[in-house]
């Protein structure tokens, strides 16, 4: 069993032990999340740790965007508990980069690709192929676009 799936599993008993209602049924509902994607497919398969960290994750990114949805329909209530939930799991997962920290990054990559002859907008491909794996489980797809752009409309 990898590493970060255990701990889950560990933190789940400490928290059904405590009565933590919230922290359990949030991380009942991320090892369920593990678990079927350790079954789907054609033959069961034990996950990495990286793979954990993604579905975790995905799992945060469900919460963040239910929170939105709620807030949009006047559920404060539910929309403050999926917020709760989210940063629950933000803490299994790495340090997020600080938006001075993303920009350095693309920055360098934006240099890289003008040095590889890709220019204007159409350069985006090249610099985002660059930048994802350095930026990989630590900045959400969408901020990471968001700088390149804004540093090719720049550049």
């Amino acid at each position: 069993m990898t590493t970060l799936k255990s701990k889950l599993q560990d933190d789940l008993t400490t928290a059904i032990k405590a009565r933590d209602e919230l922290r359990s049924s949030t991380l009942r509902l991320t090892l369920t999340a593990i678990q079927k994607e350790e079954v789907a497919g054609t033959e069961a398969r034990e996950l990495s740790d990286g793979e954990v960290e993604k579905i975790i994750a995905r799992e945060a990114k469900k919460r963040r965007e239910a929170a939105e949805a709620f807030d949009k329909g006047g559920r404060a209530e539910s929309a403050e508990r999926e917020r709760a939930e989210g940063e629950l799991l933000a803490d299994y997962l790495p340090k997020q980069l600080t938006d001075e920290e993303l920009e350095s990054l693309v920055a360098a990559a934006v240099a890289e690709a003008k040095g590889a002859g890709a220019e204007g907008p159409r350069a985006m491909g090249a610099v985002m192929k660059i930048v994802n794996p350095q930026v990989a489980g630590r900045a959400e797809g969408g901020r990471v676009a968001a700088v390149v752009k804004k540093l090719l409309a720049v550049g």
